[in-house]
Formats: structure tokens, sequence, C-alpha cells
């Protein structure tokens, strides 16, 4: 019996030894694996990571296209390109499924505060070699069975009081309402990419309409210099310059229409339509002045609305909880796990069993993790609370820009126009003069390109202007639902 019991006990340390060594073997290799994985860098443990979508300005450029194509025109107006921006746009969709990943992070971390029961069914059937074990009994059967059983049991376990896992829901809850508010914002933008998108091919259509009536204008002088150098009353010259002016403007208009094609291009992406779509443009964007702005009344409207300053403040209180989580680690946590079944040789012939535990579990030596921890969540608190300062000012900083935009704009927009009417002015005075023959078409050639480019900054004049309105209602956090107000004027 003695004997037996020595080789038992040798067995069991043999054992031992082989797992530590195998033990001891694996740890390199993960160590290995887990820095091939990084980088070369092992991950340390971190506290709960608060989630910000990494959704930068392109993304809203792009869109999931999900309708066919239908035959015919479509016609577009700037209504009906925000609505399905506001369906189809890869931002905002890649912004709603960020928010579904932070109410899953919430649920998870929500877990960790309820009981968790777990239902259990066994059947085992076993047989032993009593002489494999060590034990050799005089009389006594070497191998037992087979014998078999079965068990089935629920059981419990419940983290009555752990408030690490506490604090780590509450930043998983704030994190969850700051991505709802980003969805919010993420529909300004939404607005400001599609608007953008859109003013920017009515811009263009507006060059191609200006640069035609160049090219028809231009041949209009180039008709008159080669009727007027075949009747002997003008040089070459006139006639040469005439044309390459004719040309130039033919150029603009090929510029100008390859410029609109591209924008429709855009559009398209942006709002989910497929590009072998036909569209029409039907909203035109008129000049109408904003008057009475008041910047610091409407930097004010703005920190009070824009869902994305309220988004970055659930972050740094989702941080400031996750700072919290961390310190807590160093509490006991207390907890009770439990099980009860009917175990027996069969559920015919079994009896009820179970057991009941309450735990207390105290961190002892564990203080490289817990200042680790510690260091990871305060260095992400004073990160967000350094983007909520910077947007703040951020904010502003766009409000007063825009306000600025608009003003300018609009003194723009109103010597533009001037200009247009002066350089149509000019040329129709200096096309007479040629005409009647007391002047060469070198006025002409001059009046041309003036009107050229006085043609030009009215239209990104306008643009400019009905950008910046735009642009104004994204600042001040209402371009996802009173854009109109902005873009038609007051």
């Amino acid at each position: 019996m003695l004997k037996a019991s020595v080789d038992g006990r040798r067995k069991c340390a043999f054992c031992l030894l082989f797992a530590a060594f195998l033990l001891v073997a694996a740890v390199p290799s993960a160590r290995a694996l887990q820095m091939e994985q990084g980088g070369g860098v092992v991950q340390p443990t971190s506290p709960l990571p608060v989630t910000q979508p990494q959704i930068n300005s392109s993304t809203y450029r792009g869109s999931v296209t999900t309708e066919k194509p239908v035959s015919g025109v479509l016609p577009l107006s700037l209504d009906d390109a925000i609505a399905r921006g506001l369906k189809h746009n890869l931002g905002l969709i890649l912004t709603s499924q960020s928010g579904l990943s932070a109410r899953g992070q919430q649920l998870a971390q929500l877990q960790a505060l309820l009981p968790a029961v777990d239902a259990n069914l066994k059947a085992a059937v076993q047989q032993t070699d009593l002489q494999a074990q060590g034990l050799r009994i005089s009389g006594f059967p070497t191998v037992i069975g087979p014998y078999g059983y079965t068990d089935i049991r629920a059981s419990l376990k419940w983290s009555l009081l752990n408030l690490s896992a506490l604090q780590n829901y509450l930043a998983a809850k704030h994190d969850f309402e700051g991505t709802k508010l980003s969805l919010a914002d993420a529909r300004d933008l939404v607005v400001l990419t599609v608007g953008n998108a859109y003013l920017s091919c009515i811009a263009d259509k507006s060059r191609i309409e200006t640069e035609q009536a160049q090219v028809d204008t231009a041949k209009v002088s180039l008709d008159q210099a080669v009727q007027s150098h075949k009747a002997g009353t003008s040089p070459l010259l006139d006639e040469l310059r005439a044309r390459v002016d004719y040309q130039a403007q033919q150029q603009a208009l090929i510029t100008a229409q390859n410029a609109y094609d591209k924008d429709r291009i855009s559009l398209a992406r942006a709002i989910g339509l497929s590009l072998e779509q036909k569209f029409s443009l039907t909203t035109e964007a008129p000049y109408a002045p904003l008057d009475h702005l008041d910047a610091d009344a409407a930097v004010k409207e703005a920190l009070a609305l824009r869902s994305d300053l309220k988004a970055m403040r659930e972050r740094v209180s989702a941080a400031e909880h996750a700072r919290k989580a961390a310190t807590d680690e160093r509490l006991p946590v207390i907890g009770f796990s439990g099980d009860y079944g009917d175990i027996g040789v069969n559920p015919a012939n079994s009896h009820g069993t179970g057991n009941a535990a309450a735990t207390l579990d105290v961190p002892l030596f564990e203080e490289g993790k817990l200042r680790g921890d510690a260091k990871q969540a305060q260095a992400q608190l004073d990160q967000a609370r350094a983007r909520l300062s910077d947007l703040t000012g951020q904010i502003s900083a766009d409000v007063r820009d825009s306000i600025l935009d608009i003003e300018a704009a609009q003194k723009q927009v109103e010597v533009s126009h001037s200009n247009v009417e002066l350089a149509r002015e000019a040329l129709t005075e200096s096309q007479e003069r040629f005409k009647a023959g007391v002047a060469d078409n070198l006025a002409v050639s001059q009046a041309l390109s003036s009107l050229a480019q006085a043609n030009n900054q009215y239209v990104n004049s306008l643009y400019e202007h009905n950008l910046a309105k735009l642009s104004l209602a994204r600042a001040l956090g209402v371009a996802g639902n009173d854009y109109k107000t902005y873009v038609g004027g007051k």
C-alpha cells in the first residue's frame, strides 16, 4: 500500500514537471506570434477604449449604389439629390454601423454586471485501470467498469459588486450616446457634400452657357474680320487674331464641358446614382443676399446646436468613466457562484445535488498592470478633453469664416455683375467700331477676353456665395434640417 502511494506521487511529480516544460516552451512561441501580428510590439492589456468612428471627409464622396438605372432622363432637384444622399451616402452608412458597434459594446459591458446562467447535460461512460493508477490490491479487480452516469445541471455566476465593470458599462453607455449624436452630425456633412456637388454642377452649367455665348460672339467677330479682309478694308492680321480668339473660346468651352461631366459623376457617386443613369438638374441657385448676420450670436447658436460637439462631450464623459474603471481595478470584487442539478446512474435513478459559494477577489501583485491601465485611461481622457477644446474653437472659427465668406462673396457678386454689363457694352462698342472700319479688331479681342473673365468671375462668385451660405448652415449644425433657409436666402 505504501509502495503504491509512493509510485503515484512520483507519477504526479513527473506530470507536473512535463507540463511546466511545455508551458515554458510555449511562452516564447506565443510572444513571437503576438509580436509578428502586432508589428514587433507586444500590446499590453488596456482599459475599455473609447470608440471613435474613423471616417474622413473623402468617405462622404462615396455611396452604396443599390438602384438600377431607369430608362430616359431622370429629373434631379437639389432636394431629391440630398434625399438620395441621406439614403445612400457611404459616410452616413458607416457612421450608422459605428453606432451599432457601440451599442453592441454597451450590451457586452452590461452583461458583466448581470448574472450568467448556463445549462449542462452530461452523459458519461468510463472504465478505469487501477494498476495504471498505481493501485494493486489483492483480491480487488484490476479493471473497474465500464460504468456510467448522467448529470443535468444549471450553474449561476454573478458579480455582486464590481465597480470597475460598472464604470466600463457607463463608459460604453456614453460612447453609444456619442455615436448617435455623430449620426446627426453626419447628416449635416452629407447635406454639405451633396449640396456642394450639386452647386458645382450648376456653376459648370452656367459656365458652359457663358462659354457658348462667347464662342458665338467670337464667331461673329471672325466673320466680320474675314469679310473685311476680303473687302480689303483690314489686314490679314485682324483675321488671324479673330480666328485665334474664336479657337481659344472653343477650347474654353471644351474645358467647361469636361468639368461639368466630371462633376456630374462626383454628384452621382455622392448620392448613390448609377453612373449609367442619365439625369438633368432641375434646380437653379439664384442670388439671394443673406444680411444682418451677427457672428457672436451665430457662434452661441452653433455651440448649442452642433451635434459633433455634443458627441465629443459624451466621449469625454466616456473617457472619464474609463479612467475610473482603471482606478477601480484595485478594489475587491464580490461574486457568487452556484449550481444545482440531478446526477445518477440514469435519470430514473438519480438525486439532486448542488453547491453555492461566495467569493472575494482582491488583486495583490498586479501593480504593473494596474498602473499601466490607469496611465492609458488617463492619456485617453486627456486626448478627449484636448479634442473637445479644439472642436469648440474650430466651431467658432467655422461660423466666423462662413460669415466672412458670405459677406465677401456677396460683394463679389455685385461687382462682377457690374463688370459683366460693362464688358458686354465694351464688346458691342468695339465690334461696331471695327465694322465701321474706324479701328482694327484688337479692341474686339481684348473686349472678348474681358467679357470671358467677367463672366467667369460672376459665375464663381455666385457659386462661392451659395456654398458659403450652405457652409454656414453646416457650421451652425442645422444643415440637415434647415438648409433651404440658407441656400435659398432669408
